[in-house]
């Protein structure tokens, strides 16, 4: 199963040589694994498949976000993870020119303040909340009423 395509010329440029590109991605997800053990990954031409088990399908939605930020990443597999179903307790979002992280909290919550909610779900791929670039994806996490 993919969870979704990527901007695969878009991202962080972490991939030198395609013959060490597995343990290049894996060690950018381990640096700040989000929750994946046993994590195991595979790489060709473009396309990651991740192999592991987590006990939270947020873990793996981080998981393959961080993957498919990495420029030369047009897709992401996750068919090895065992992990709970994904939820639809989250959005994902493409950040277009001129977004910033107040302007998506106004569109997806009436509130530019309510940013910080959105910078915490992406920890792993924003590391600074003025640091964000055209065509990275982002997860949204739904209000709680």
């Amino acid at each position: 199963m993919s969870l979704f395509g990527f901007a695969k010329d878009m991202g962080r440029k972490i991939i030198g040589k395609e013959t060490d590109a597995d343990k290049q991605v894996r060690d950018f997800l381990e640096s700040d694994n989000p929750g994946v053990r046993d994590l195991d990954v595979k790489y060709k031409d473009g396309v990651v498949e991740l192999s592991g088990s987590a006990d939270d399908p947020a873990a793996v939605e981080k998981a393959v976000l961080m993957a498919g930020n990495i420029a030369g990443v047009a897709e992401v597999k996750i068919d090895g993870v065992k992990a709970p179903p994904i939820s639809g307790d989250v959005d994902y979002y493409e950040i277009a020119s001129g977004d910033t992280l107040s302007k998506i909290a106004k569109q997806f919550y009436g509130d530019a303040n309510a940013y910080p909610k959105i910078f915490e779900a992406n920890r792993e791929v924003i590391k600074d909340p003025d640091q964000i670039f055209v065509g990275q994806k982002i997860r949204i996490p739904k209000l709680v009423a």
